[in-house]
């Protein structure tokens, strides 16, 4: 995201239902939860939310989104490492990985790495909260219409293309206007892997009792 991190919060949109939910089903299954990680935290937009109920702490490896999620929530602690090696000296009582930050690595071998390191990082009652986009729901996307929407006077169009051996992409372009009539064009080309849901119930089952 080197260039789309600066347009990330204006094209997600208002996130704190997507933060609701997430601490609705920390709230269920572990009540007495005191303590959160995000990983792959982004801009922070969970963690803002998380942050009136929980000590929170984030960690991302992108440097411009972190600089981003350090503006606006100063009072929370943000690491930046990967998610597949990560390395903290603490546990916690949950961590988090929402908004399918898991399907942008290439290999389900990274998956099972972040599966180890959420594992090693858990208290011994802590719960793993993830979504992921599934196979199906990617291939649905690259038979959609591309996605376009005005922000202001910048404009985002995004078609997701692909699918050979499980990989997608999103082909994301932003035209942010300079003057008149002159935009100028940041375009990144954002892919994930889509993994069938036996294989990644069968990896969650190795490292999680």
């Amino acid at each position: 995201y080197v260039h789309f991190a600066r347009f990330y919060d204006l094209v997600m949109g208002d996130r704190s239902q997507a933060a609701n939910f997430t601490r609705s089903l920390i709230a269920h299954h572990k009540p007495k939860t005191k303590t959160v990680l995000e990983i792959a935290c982004g801009t922070g937009a969970i963690l803002g939310v998380l942050s009136d109920t929980y000590e929170v702490t984030g960690l991302d490896r992108s440097r411009q989104m972190l600089a981003i999620a350090r503006k606006k929530l100063s009072h929370v602690r943000f690491y930046r490492q990967n998610m597949t090696n990560f390395r903290i000296a603490r546990q916690f009582d949950a961590i988090v990985c929402v908004f399918d930050s898991i399907n942008h690595l290439f290999s389900f071998a990274a998956w099972k790495k972040v599966f180890r390191q959420v594992a090693l990082h858990l208290n011994d009652d802590g719960i793993f909260v993830f979504d992921i986009n599934t196979l199906g729901k990617l291939r649905r996307l690259t038979k959609g219409p591309v996605w376009s929407r005005e922000f202001d006077r910048d404009l985002v169009i995004i078609k997701v293309n692909g699918g050979r051996r499980g990989i997608f992409e999103w082909d994301v372009k932003i035209f942010e206007h300079q003057k008149r009539l002159d935009y100028r064009l940041y375009h990144e080309m954002i892919r994930e892997l889509a993994v069938p849901h036996k294989r990644v119930l069968t990896a969650l089952r190795e490292r999680f009792k």
